[in-house]
């Protein structure tokens, strides 16, 4: 047991390593393990379907939960295309002349001030004439070339990665419990119904904490695009699918919500003075923090300290841990990936806590 328990360490202290210097290829089979795990339900009713008295085949059940993915995605994009096109129109039909007499007034405001106090020692209108030229200057020096050079190779590296998923996620589907077969296929027999239940218990956490996540997303959609649109806001349902996602992203998801909410709010109205502006950012505010009270009281207890069995100061410091890492991506695995290692080490410390106390006895 002392020998297995190193070997395990030394296999940990390798996947870490293996992992870190092969970032793309960890997270790309971290992503499929995830979304295997998500359709393998649907797949399995699928494949469990009569057809002319036979089985629907199970590639073809694993085709038709990406058919479904992809259906799901194309409906949630229609949530978007009218506020991008709605942003598009709004950006056509700036009045860059407008906005800089909008802008005028409050800075020429504070150069008054420090002239007056003698802070600043220059002609009135210096300071909006350098800003202007200042703006002009940026985009005179936009670099389109390089920009559409990082518009291509990003969508390149995006294309690739989401092949690579697709094809491990489909193979993983396809042949059903592979994976946990090859591993337990290297584990010594005498410690393989070890294994097997570790295993199991690493599943059964998994399972937890993603439906958990599914469950918790549908809150947060439901309770922000009602509130949304019982404040009259546009495109509430919009706001809310996007907080919503953003809501797997620990501590700055909630902020970034929100911030969108009113960015889109506040483009997409019109005003007629500084109040009604107030008052929408006021209604879109009250309705986020709503929703984050009832997140961080509710929501997030439940699903984080009682799906993965962990802490609250654990979740803290594995989350900040893995936003060091692997920055956003990293503050979302963290908790899954964690919950991996601390079950494997959990169950085999265990074990060998009851070989040795059995080893005395037996010795005694």
């Amino acid at each position: 047991m002392q020998r297995i328990f190193i070997y395990f360490v030394l296999f940990i202290a390798v996947f870490l390593l293996f992992g870190w210097y092969f970032s793309n290829i960890t997270l790309y089979l971290i992503i499929s393990l995830i979304l295997a795990a998500l359709l393998r339900p649907l797949t399995n009713h699928l494949n469990d379907f009569h057809v002319l008295g036979q089985h629907v085949p199970r590639w073809i059940a694993v085709l038709l939960s990406y058919c479904a993915i992809v259906l799901l995605l194309v409906l949630l994009g229609f949530l978007f295309f009218p506020l991008i096109n709605n942003q598009i129109i709004i950006l056509s039909d700036l009045d860059l002349n407008g906005i800089y007499e909008q802008i005028q007034i409050p800075i020429s405001r504070v150069e008054g001030f420090l002239i007056r106090h003698e802070l600043l020692d220059t002609n009135p209108g210096y300071l909006f004439g350098r800003m202007k030229s200042t703006m002009i200057e940026m985009i005179k020096g936009f670099d389109f070339t390089s920009f559409i050079g990082g518009v291509i190779n990003i969508t390149s590296s995006l294309f690739i990665g989401i092949m690579a998923v697709a094809f491990i996620s489909f193979f993983l589907l396809l042949e059903n419990g592979l994976l946990r077969r090859n591993l337990l296929n290297l584990i010594p027999n005498p410690y393989f119904e070890l294994s097997v239940a570790t295993f199991t218990k690493v599943e059964k956490l998994l399972t937890n904490y993603l439906s958990g996540l599914l469950l918790q997303m549908l809150a947060v959609f439901s309770l922000a695009s009602f509130g949304l649109t019982i404040m009259s806001v546009e495109y509430a349902l919009t706001i809310a699918l996007f907080a919503a996602v953003a809501n797997l992203i620990p501590y700055a998801g909630p902020l970034l919500g929100a911030t969108f909410g009113i960015i889109v709010g506040v483009s997409s109205g019109t005003f007629g003075s500084n109040a009604e502006l107030n008052y929408l950012i006021i209604k879109i505010l009250s309705v986020f923090a709503v929703v984050q009270v009832t997140d961080n009281l509710l929501l997030q207890p439940m699903i984080f300290s009682k799906s993965v069995k962990a802490h609250p100061l654990e979740i803290f410091v594995v989350i900040f841990a893995g936003a060091k890492i692997a920055g956003v991506v990293g503050m979302i695995l963290a908790i899954p990936v964690y919950t991996i290692f601390r079950v494997f080490i959990m169950e085999f410390y265990m074990g060998y806590k009851s070989y040795r106390i059995f080893k005395n006895k037996i010795t005694n």
